[in-house]
């Protein structure tokens, strides 16, 4: 029995009840009848088409013929009182995802970052929000001695308040020296603002290291965030990145410690967000040695056709759904 089957049986059961004794309470089930004529798109002509059916069903008096009138009333006042709330929540709505569609883009502008280009290092990155507002945030930074940084953060949420304190992260970063040669002292600065300034609830993670291209060596920091990878060419195996460090935001006293890389040519850096490792299908969660398999398939390309194509994977492991954000970053030594 489809939707308008049941809804004949109702109608007509509510109209019969109060014609057999007019009581008030069939003309309230008729008003919360319209509800569900609006939730299932019955148009009006349908319902007084469905009026007259039942109508002609029935061997009516003059008088119950006028009575019946009353429930087509109060049906069509109820619906039309919902008709102006549904109305008025679907402007509503249209005017919040205009908002947020206009706080996306201006979070795009306000994060957006370009791939440097550095001497001997192939560079890939890719970053996209599952939903209009990324709690992913990703950085490079080149200084005047051709040094790399590049930071890399995931908010413990999502939404509107993990966007914010994205922007918020950003606009730190831009504020500390541009020597950013101590990975461990630049986390430091952002745990205190983070501890100042973002609620209780949200905690940050954040890698943040430093590429030099005179020593090939990567130094770097980390809080709390998810391990990355290094790729040794020499030995052909992955590796994860050691590093351990509380959260931004728990404790304003925190100390970070670094850690030092030597990169040999043909070796990968390899950085993202718990939106990769994460990755799940409707049957489970993608284990790391699966992540390892689609690296390796396009290990041969360069970073950003990696990047890409690995994310495009991954998007199709969740039906075109990410769950979480992906961000993904790649670098190569090729000289």
């Amino acid at each position: 029995m489809d939707f308008r089957d049941t809804i004949q049986s109702k109608y007509k059961d509510i109209m019969n009840n109060y014609l057999k004794d007019q009581n008030e309470q069939s003309l309230y089930q008729a008003q919360k009848l319209s509800r569900k004529l609006i939730e299932h798109h019955i148009a009006p002509e349908e319902i007084i088409s469905l009026h007259k059916t039942i109508m002609m069903e029935n061997i009516l008096t003059q008088k119950t013929f006028s009575d019946s009138f009353d429930i087509l009333l109060e049906v069509m006042i109820g619906y039309g009182l919902s008709y102006r709330e549904h109305q008025s929540l679907r402007t509503e709505q249209m005017a919040l995802k205009s908002e947020i569609e206009v706080a996306a883009s201006m979070q795009q502008t306000l994060l957006g970052t370009s791939i440097p280009k550095v001497d001997g290092l192939d560079i890939g990155s890719i970053s996209v929000p599952a939903r209009q507002m990324n709690g992913d945030y990703h950085h490079f930074v080149k200084d005047e001695n051709q040094c790399l940084g590049i930071a890399i953060a995931d908010v413990i949420g999502k939404g509107i308040p993990a966007a914010l304190s994205m922007s918020m992260i950003k606009y730190a970063m831009d504020s500390l020296p541009e020597n950013r040669h101590s990975p461990g002292a630049i986390l430091e600065s952002l745990n205190r603002v983070v501890e100042q300034n973002v609620d209780p609830s949200m905690f940050i993670t954040m890698c943040y290291g430093v590429y030099n291209p005179w020593y090939h060596k990567f130094l770097y920091a980390s809080a709390g965030h998810e391990p990355g990878l290094f790729y040794s060419s020499e030995n052909q195996n992955f590796q994860d990145l050691g590093g351990k460090g509380l959260l931004l935001g728990i404790d304003k006293k925190t100390k970070y410690k670094e850690y030092e890389l030597n990169v040999s040519k043909g070796d990968m850096i390899i950085l993202l967000s718990d939106g990769v490792t994460e990755c799940r299908t409707k049957e489970k969660f993608i284990e790391r040695e699966d992540l390892l398999g689609y690296i390796e398939k396009y290990i041969h390309l360069p970073s950003q056709e990696m990047a890409t194509n690995i994310y495009k994977d991954f998007e199709r492991l969740q039906e075109f759904e990410l769950r979480d954000d992906f961000t993904l970053i790649i670098l190569k030594r090729t000289e």
